[in-house]
């Protein structure tokens, strides 16, 4: 598949290009809620930004930016509007408060954003450090929790055809008493792939990513790399999030008139065992995914999507789903195959430059005779989001709400076994928590100084865990998505939160200050309170933490 992939890349380089090349603004939950804010408040001023596919390149995140200058704002709005034109300086003419006017050795922080930086006529270089340091104390654990992750950030573009993007960082840490559930569970550390033991009840992990794109023509670009992707609008994505760890992929993105239409290749760990004895390869499967958005008015965008994970005799790929643009549903009958397809739709509607109503829909398997019975058939595996997003809410300069409703059948995203359900490295790709679960997320952002940011999330969700029998077996009722579905108890009467009923509430209340750019103080507060109908499965839990970061985002585990 990389041979493939690769070779198919580079042969399509040789197209001239006939715009400038940009990179990508890292997907940082914060810096995209900002992002939001003013694409919301800008309205129909934007009408061609689409934010369904994430991460966003600079380009347009500068564009934006520059769309609010002259418009009605408060101290903190002018604050964050030149923070987004300085963090994508070398996409925008109006980032003049970037110069630094005491650089180190006439070198180092010749302007405010990077460590260095070199710009030239066919060149451009950023280079940043990388730093997250964070102590905490955990209710349930003995001893100090933190992260401890180092590295280097570097992007840049070539003769104004390629961009290029690379992260890397080396981590120690140890979690929260809930995330190592998680990881005993799963044999896997949230959001990452190999990892090792460290110091007791630690873990050790390298974390990395980067990419390089190209731009075929005026609308057209190519991506290759190893990366994270998100699709949707909400906090959650039921159809591709940000949890697993990267994974190599092929991306085209086209974008014209009021179309972005996106093709995502990627190969993805089947299952992951962890080495012993010697190197093993780890077993790959691939996807194939593609979504057509829509901007159907200048504030309503309709984007439709499908997919299809398979897996082959030794990691053979299927040459028939490169296709960009064919039904993936009649490539696999026409195959014989058995392989996971999926298809939706999602939806974003901005109202009055003060709000935003989003959804998805996913269908894994649907029969419209069987959901009509009301029986409950196991194959009813669908997925659905609304939520809303309300900027100065209550005419209250920045203070941003969004509530969101998730709703997931038991047994979507699973599948036979690892080589087709929906998971990279035994890691949900949709919601981290799985499925078969309903759920209520809360969050209030507020900003009462223009480098102080206060927010308050409140993540309540009913489940049904599976059980485990007094011989060591479990009885799956569509939670884990690892599971084969082929193993559920029964092939009538589900409902959700099935199985072991589950009630968790998740709150957190995060004050962050950006003492230079990207180079903030977190102080955290979290509560869980988790009850099961086992009383062994019921948690509480109070964490406790400060961490300093620069240039890298927040370390969430929120299931």
């Amino acid at each position: 598949m990389r041979n493939i992939l690769a070779a198919a890349a580079l042969s399509l380089l040789a197209i001239p290009a006939a715009q400038a090349q940009d990179v990508y603004v890292p997907y940082d939950r914060d810096t995209y809620h900002l992002i939001d804010r003013y694409q919301i408040k800008l309205g129909t001023k934007v009408p061609e930004m689409h934010t369904n596919v994430r991460p966003i390149g600079r380009r347009d995140v500068a564009a934006l930016a520059e769309s609010a200058i002259g418009e009605p704002r408060s101290t903190a709005d002018m604050f964050n509007i030149q923070y987004l034109l300085n963090d994508n300086w070398n996409y925008t003419s109006q980032a003049n408060d970037n110069s630094s006017e005491r650089p180190i050795f006439n070198t180092f922080f010749r302007n405010k954003t990077d460590l260095y930086h070199y710009e030239s006529e066919d060149f451009t270089l950023r280079v940043n450090p990388v730093l997250h340091l964070e102590l905490g104390n955990d209710s349930e654990s003995n001893g100090m929790r933190y992260v401890n992750t180092r590295g280097v950030q570097l992007e840049g573009s070539i003769d104004n055809r390629f961009g290029f993007y690379t992260f890397i960082g080396e981590n120690q840490a140890k979690f929260a008493d809930y995330v190592v559930d998680r990881i005993k569970r799963d044999g896997v550390v949230p959001h990452e792939g190999l990892w090792k033991d460290f110091k007791g009840d630690g873990y050790d992990f390298l974390t990395a990513r980067g990419y390089m794109n190209y731009s075929l023509s005026k609308h057209v670009e190519i991506q290759l790399g190893h990366d994270r992707h998100f699709i949707g609008d909400g906090y959650r994505s039921l159809v591709y999030s940000d949890y697993p760890p990267p994974a190599f992929f092929l991306k085209l993105n086209t974008r014209v008139w009021k179309l972005h239409y996106m093709n995502l290749f990627q190969e993805l760990t089947a299952d992951y065992r962890r080495r012993g004895g010697g190197d093993k390869i780890l077993p790959k499967k691939y996807m194939a995914f593609h979504r057509l958005g829509v901007n159907i008015t200048d504030n309503f965008n309709l984007g439709l999507f499908e997919q299809v994970i398979f897996g082959r005799e030794k990691g053979k790929f299927e040459l028939q789903y490169l296709n960009p643009i064919i039904f993936y549903r009649s490539v696999e009958h026409n195959l014989g195959s058995e392989d996971n397809a999926m298809l939706g739709l999602d939806f974003r509607w901005n109202l009055f430059n003060t709000a935003q109503l989003y959804g998805q829909l996913v269908l894994d398997e649907f029969v419209l005779n069987e959901v009509k019975s009301g029986e409950g058939w196991w194959a009813n595996k669908h997925a659905g989001q609304i939520g809303a997003k309300y900027i100065d809410a209550f005419g209250l300069s920045n203070l941003d709400l969004q509530g969101e409703v998730n709703i997931i059948r038991p047994y979507t995203y699973q599948h036979r076994d690892g080589s087709s359900n929906y998971q990279h490295n035994r890691q949900p790709l949709a919601h981290p928590m799985g499925a078969n679960l309903y759920e209520f997320v809360g969050i209030a952002r507020y900003q009462p100084l223009p480098r102080l940011h206060l927010v308050g999330k409140a993540i309540a969700t009913r489940f049904g865990q599976d059980e485990i029998t007094a011989e060591g077996d479990t009885i799956n009722w569509g939670n884990n998505v690892n599971l084969d579905y082929n193993k559920r108890p029964k092939n009538y009467g589900h409902e959700i939160a099935q199985g072991i009923r589950t009630n968790q509430l998740h709150l957190d209340l995060t004050a962050t200050y950006q003492f230079k750019h990207n180079l903030f103080v977190d102080l955290k507060g979290i509560i869980r309170r988790t009850e099961a109908d086992v009383s062994t499965l019921s948690k509480n839990t109070v964490f406790t933490s400060v961490a300093l970061r620069w240039n890298i985002a927040q370390r969430l585990h929120e299931f």
